[in-house]
């Protein structure tokens, strides 16, 4: 379980194959910032772009650590295929702070970056998200994108799905990979929990939004 928070920005250094074929996964190798990896034990879960990794092998005094992503992981998710910038976020401890909402480390669907634009001492983000993830998307709840906690501040349905719009401060923006977001980048977007079990709890005789 995790807050959605962004405790670090880390680098995938490597992704190399697990096997030939697109039934195998890859190992990936990340860099830290230093002493990043002080309290982490191997087994332990950590986020990646908002998705849930266990830690496979760890050198936490070089700050580096592997976790393996199967083949449904990838096909379910973006930027975790190769080398490249990925937020990080260790996995909530019972003492932590809930500074953000609960993330399971699940990614639901991949989204598509519209607009990144500053506004005033702000940036504009929006994003369009699948039609599937439409009726989960709500003005002023919550949504994970690459991991991070935001409140949604419009939403708007449309033939291609559902686009909603974030306001990003500026402390975001420097200290997440959100800031390196253009029109068309994927992003991997998380629903809240609450939302996902409400959905589920609904008799099927109510109307369903189309």
């Amino acid at each position: 379980m995790f807050t959605g928070i962004i405790t670090a920005i880390g680098q995938i250094q490597q992704a190399a194959p697990l096997g030939q074929g697109s039934a195998y996964g890859v190992r990936l190798s990340l860099q830290t910032p230093a002493g990043y990896l002080d309290d982490v034990a191997l087994g332990d879960s950590i986020a990646l772009n908002g998705a849930c990794m266990t830690v496979t092998a760890l050198d936490a005094p070089a700050g580096r650590f592997s976790v393996e992503v199967s083949a449904e992981s990838l096909a379910r998710t973006c930027g975790l295929s190769a080398p490249g910038p990925v937020n990080l976020e260790k996995a909530l401890r019972a003492q932590d702070r809930l500074g953000g909402h609960i993330v399971s480390g699940h990614v639901d669907g991949i989204g598509q970056v519209r607009q990144l634009a500053p506004v005033g001492e702000s940036w504009l983000l929006r994003v369009l998200a699948p039609r599937e993830l439409a009726k989960f998307v709500a003005y002023k709840g919550s949504i994970a994108i690459n991991g991070v906690s935001l409140t949604i501040n419009s939403v708007q349905d449309t033939a291609e799905g559902c686009e909603f719009s974030i306001n990003l401060i500026a402390h975001t923006v420097q200290h997440t990979t959100l800031g390196r977001l253009a029109a068309g980048s994927a992003v991997n977007l998380e629903i809240d929990t609450v939302a996902r079990y409400v959905e589920r709890m609904l008799p099927d005789w109510l109307p369903q939004k189309q």
